[in-house]
């Protein structure tokens, strides 16, 4: 790898594959909420856990290896599918909404561009490179 390749990181993925990758984010989060609607769960629920797989982000005080081992964790829609079905061959109906706040959770992070992240740091994902944008001033 060149100089400037380990400057710039990982390349994610560009052009109308990154659109549609961020439609089906945007699809996943839609499905995973209508569901939750008609399956009649607490909203407060929902508004407390919709951000909890961003707690994963501690784990960047490890180092980004660390952190983007646990952020890709918990950021892939294997746990919450688990979770349902597992949730569903025991019927338990709060693993039910869990794992669809999960699933939006995960849903809307791919539709506003935040993917799955390389160990070169937070901002390079599958995605394409997060431009964090910094105040002036």
């Amino acid at each position: 790898m060149t100089q400037a390749a380990v400057a710039e990181g990982p390349a994610g993925v560009t052009g109308g594959l990154r659109g549609l990758l961020r439609l089906e984010g945007l699809a996943l989060f839609a499905g995973a909420v209508a569901l939750y609607a008609a399956s009649d769960h607490s909203w407060l629920l929902f508004a407390a856990l919709i951000l909890a797989p961003d707690l994963s982000f501690a784990a960047y005080l490890g180092g980004p290896r660390i952190g983007a081992f646990c952020y890709n964790l918990v950021h892939t829609t294997i746990g919450p599918i688990t979770l349902w079905v597992v949730g569903s061959i025991f019927a338990s109906p709060g693993s039910f909404a869990v794992a669809l706040i999960w699933l939006a959770h995960i849903g809307i992070d791919r539709a506003l561009g935040y993917g799955l992240k390389y160990d070169a740091g937070f901002g390079f994902t599958h995605l394409g490179r997060i431009a964090l944008r910094r105040a002036s001033g």
